[in-house]
């Protein structure tokens, strides 16, 4: 029998837990745990009605503000949704509803996915934006109208054209409802019009940030949706600017001076000719059972989407008529969150292992007292780093919070220190790598910890697979599992051995006849006449990439050049940093590597190319910036950009003022609208060709 006592503990615990998530974003609970212990508060309310008081988690849409922020009030509620957990928690909500109003009968739906990002609440007066909010406690939020202007999927002035209409990375340019005759014409935009969405990062682009501030030598970041909300949270709008923030508007809040579609489908559509990006995965169902087929089926499939989504909102598409139908508490009758199982558990850290990557870079993965999530064992997690242990104040046997989402990894997100033991360790990094037993690097203002051994077993085998690739010296027939079989053996102890190979060394191999093993040695006889550039990618230098090895080649003419360069020398190119510098004269500072060196030298591998890159032909794009977007007619757009650079060119992902080029193919985007904006020079795939006679083109 719960108590009242029982009752306050429990929403107090309810509170705190919102309070981080809602305001530090940094909780420590799992989605599912947190679902449960609402649940609880819910059913205690349901059986004693006269206990609900107005401060109750359970009559609240969220968190109060961040006083770092003026507040804004909103003009209508900006409401939280109930739960359900399955198709009989959705057919129970249905039958609820039905008995209130018998049109609910005849009712279809709009289905939407829920996404994991952070509510924001759009004013535009007169076609402007004008002001943007957090959701806050639904009721007041925090003006942050200065960040999200820094959004470039949010429109700053409404109705935009269709076809510059922004999208989320990897998503078709192409219209939500095929069918649906224009909207616009019909209901012109409000005077005053203010929408709800949702902003957030995709999978893709959050992997793509986190390789930039790996390369960086910064901090990598945990998940996207903590990503998101702290950008938004940013005092200084500069800083979000660099995020890669976009969002979904599915919600017209408030429309005053003009009229809006009473569909929620319709709306959908509405939102997306005004120029707002809209969800293509949302769907309009006529018939319950097929509408709850439809989710149950996104529940498996929802690791190939390119966002986060914790579920999917369920809506009558009659807006009046869900309207009609009321609030309970601080939820909307007239629809219902879908949750999928949650991809979060609490589990216990038993030990942790170093693992040694290609580059050298000591990442500690967490041995974990197995769990399952989402009907996956999990045993071993990343713990991304060390400086991430420090912060967080991880320790083993502690219980920590994992989450696995899609393919990713799973991941430690936090150490729940309420419930640690008194006998849990500290973690500290390693001062000798766990593979080779040479001393560890770490560079100042730098997070991660190096082993810089070439010859480490640990690296041995993705450093030649890094090396014989098609980017670096480009050796055909030389895979992974030859190369396993190759360093196995005993027959390649470093990237200079490949070139001492015999053909009684590979017929000796398991799969290989003299066919095959003439046609891996002429393969790797060809390769030592790639270019410099192509050399100094293959020998894997920490942070040296085709661009800073096609600078390094326009600036020193041949290997022993580079091995005489000082930091001094080397900061002095543009593009390289005190920390690439540094790691390139630390690494042929290295015995075993001015050894391997020395014995690629013997073998013939000493090209010099101060004047060519990649294939031989001349810098004729040297100094100039591409951007590359849309489909091209004869190259992939990693053929383009292998093109460019290998005559000198760069190729950058953003258009901006710095751009030289924009070559653009077919469904160029909002890349194309962005250039024309900048006054960037577009050109095709037949244009870029012919600037090998004239660059001026």
């Amino acid at each position: 029998m719960p108590s009242q006592t029982h009752l306050k503990i429990l929403r107090e615990e309810i509170r705190q837990h919102n309070y981080r998530y809602h305001v530090l974003d940094a909780p420590i609970i799992s989605d599912g745990e947190y679902d449960r212990l609402l649940h609880e508060l819910k059913a205690i309310e349901a059986e004693h009605p006269e206990w609900i008081t107005p401060d109750s988690p359970s009559q609240r849409a969220g968190a109060p503000p961040a006083s770092k922020f003026d507040k804004v009030p909103h003009p209508a509620p900006i409401l939280s949704l109930a739960n359900a957990f399955g198709a009989e928690d959705t057919r129970a909500w249905f039958e609820r509803i039905q008995k209130m109003d018998n049109r609910i009968s005849e009712a279809t739906f709009t289905v939407e996915p829920k996404l994991d990002g952070l509510t924001v609440v759009l004013h535009y007066k007169d076609g402007v934006f004008d002001q943007g909010a957090t959701r806050g406690d639904g009721e007041i939020g925090e003006d942050i109208t200065a960040n999200l202007r820094t959004i470039k999927a949010i429109p700053l002035r409404i109705p935009v054209n269709s076809d510059q209409c922004p999208v989320v990375s990897g998503q078709d340019e192409l219209p939500l409802f095929k069918d649906s005759p224009s909207l616009i014409t019909e209901y012109s935009p409000p005077e005053y019009l203010v929408v709800r969405g949702e902003v957030f990062i995709t999978h893709a682009d959050f992997a793509a940030l986190n390789k930039r501030q790996e390369e960086a030598g910064e901090k990598t970041y945990l998940n996207p949706r903590n990503t998101a909300a702290g950008a938004l949270r940013q005092l200084d709008s500069r800083v979000t600017a660099t995020r890669p923030l976009t969002l979904f508007i599915y919600q017209i809040v408030h429309a005053e001076g003009g009229e809006v579609p009473n569909s929620q489908w319709e709306r959908l559509e509405y939102l997306r000719e005004l120029g707002f990006p809209v969800n293509t995965d949302s769907r309009h169902f006529d018939d319950l059972e097929e509408m709850i087929h439809f989710v149950e089926g996104w529940e498996e499939t929802r690791d190939q989407l390119p966002y986060e989504a914790d579920g999917i909102v369920i809506k009558i598409d009659d807006r009046a008529l869900s309207d009609s139908l009321g609030i309970v508490g601080k939820d909307p009758r007239g629809a219902i969150a879908y949750k999928f199982p949650s991809l979060e558990v609490t589990t216990t850290l038993n030990d942790i292992r170093v693992e040694v990557g290609r580059t050298g870079v000591l990442t500690p993965k967490a041995i974990l007292e197995p769990v399952e999530i989402n009907g996956v064992i999990v045993r071993n997690a990343t713990l991304h780093n060390f400086d991430f242990i420090a912060e967080k104040d991880i320790r083993i046997s502690d219980r920590v919070l994992l989450k696995r989402a899609g393919e990713v990894i799973p991941y430690i997100i936090a150490s729940i220190t309420e419930a640690r033991p008194k006998h849990a360790r500290a973690i500290l990094p390693p001062s000798n790598c766990p593979a080779c037993e040479q001393p560890i690097e770490h560079f100042e203002g730098e997070v991660a910890y190096y082993c810089v051994n070439a010859a480490c077993p640990a690296q041995l085998i993705r450093n030649i697979e890094h090396f014989v690739s098609r980017g670096a010296m480009d050796i055909v027939g030389l895979g992974i599992k030859i190369v396993e079989q190759l360093v196995n053996e005993g027959l390649v102890g470093d990237v200079a051995d490949l070139y001492s190979l015999s053909k009684d060394d590979l017929l000796a191999l398991e799969g290989f006849k003299e066919k095959k093993a003439n046609n891996l040695l002429d393969a790797i006889r060809a390769s030592a006449n790639q270019p410099l550039n192509r050399l100094i990618i293959g020998l894997g230098i920490r942070g040296v990439g085709e661009s800073v090895a096609r600078d390094l080649t326009l600036h020193f003419a041949d290997l022993d050049a580079l091995r005489a360069a000082t930091q001094e020398d080397l900061e002095s190119i543009e593009g390289i940093g005190p920390n690439i510098a540094a790691a390139i004269v630390d690494w042929h500072l290295l015995p075993f590597n001015q050894e391997m060196l020395g014995k690629l030298r013997d073998a013939g591998l000493n090209p010099s190319g101060q004047l060519t890159v990649d294939d031989g032909q001349p810098a004729l794009l040297e100094g100039l910036t591409f951007v590359i977007t849309g489909t091209l007619p004869t190259m992939s757009r990693k053929e383009a950009k292998e093109y460019i650079l290998a005559r000198g060119g760069k190729v950058t992902g953003s258009v901006s003022s710095k751009t030289d080029y924009l070559l653009a193919g077919e469904k160029a985007g909002s890349k194309l609208a962005k250039a024309k904006a900048l006054e960037v020079k577009v050109i095709g795939e037949d244009e870029l060709k012919e600037m090998e006679n004239n660059v001026s083109v």
